[in-house]
């Protein structure tokens, strides 16, 4: 089951030819729709307030182990993608001197801004595309981060790739935790047992109205109302490719088992572990 395609979706067809050769429609088509997604995110912010004020983090285990202390060894962490900024202040907490949080989507910062307010955080939210990230942030990430379903929202990896290359600065690391590609191409019967579903790996952008109950849940207004959004499970292989071509060097990519969105809730204990649901890199930038 992919985050845009549960039981409530039934809005969902193949990118059109002419809708996938243009990256900056659909970039605008997703910006509408996680502005209006944004209503999910407002009802969680009490919650992340008390979370960040108490030093807490939002983030997975095996995010921590690849991220680390920060206390004295990050002067800024980099989160594209940020949305409502709970996992950005999540690398304040775990020591970054500054955090800059980069989203399209100017409701989702208006969340994060109201969320710096009530913490006090050292936070900078820019308001861009992540693929026009403002080259005035080159080379000064000692931690550029993304993780948990940003990079199936985008549509051009290489142009992706490019801008965490010149984000990172000399001793700086790209640390990704991302749901696995593979994970669309499973589901659970009745029995809670994997099962493949009719997904076609290699087919490239699906538009969709609607949202999976587990990832956002259901919006104030009908599905048949909300934006059209346009997702992409790029696989693997096109994933580590675009971040080599791009100047990248691999230190990790390790495949997990972790039900990254909650969307495999129904698997039998004895079948989980069997498939891989999230991968996370580990990266710095090769010397020119």
């Amino acid at each position: 089951m992919s985050v845009t395609d549960g039981p409530e979706t039934r809005h969902v067809r193949p990118a059109t030819p002419a809708e996938a050769t243009d990256v900056a429609a659909m970039h605008a088509a997703n910006r509408a729709a996680w502005d209006e997604a944004a209503e999910r995110y407002e009802g969680w912010l009490a919650e992340a307030i008390e979370l960040i004020r108490g030093g807490g983090t939002n983030l997975f285990p095996e995010e921590l182990e690849l991220i680390g202390d920060l206390h004295g060894r990050c002067r800024r962490a980099v989160h594209l993608q940020c949305a409502g900024g709970r996992d950005t202040l999540s690398l304040w907490n775990l020591g970054a001197d500054e955090v800059v949080g980069v989203d399209f989507s100017g409701r989702m910062l208006d969340l994060a801004q109201r969320l710096t307010q009530a913490t006090g955080a050292p936070a900078r939210w820019i308001l861009a595309d992540v693929l026009d990230t403002p080259h005035e942030l080159d080379g000064t990430g000692d931690l550029v981060y993304t993780g948990r379903g940003s990079l199936l929202w985008l549509q051009d990896l290489d142009a992706w790739a490019a801008v965490v290359r010149r984000l990172l600065s000399p001793v700086g690391r790209l640390v990704l935790f991302e749901g696995h590609p593979i994970e669309w191409l499973f589901d659970v019967d009745e029995d809670g047992r994997w099962v493949a579903t009719d997904y076609d790996y290699f087919a490239g952008p699906e538009a969709s109205k609607g949202w999976a109950p587990e990832y956002i849940d259901r919006l104030s207004r009908d599905d048949a109302d909300q934006s059209w959004k346009f997702a992409r499970a790029w696989t693997l292989g096109e994933i580590v490719t675009a971040m080599a071509r791009a100047g990248l060097r691999f230190e990790r990519v390790t495949e997990h088992p972790r039900d990254w969105w909650g969307g495999h809730r129904d698997v039998r204990s004895d079948e989980r572990g069997r498939i891989p649901l999230s991968f996370s890199v580990l990266a710095r930038a090769q010397a020119l």
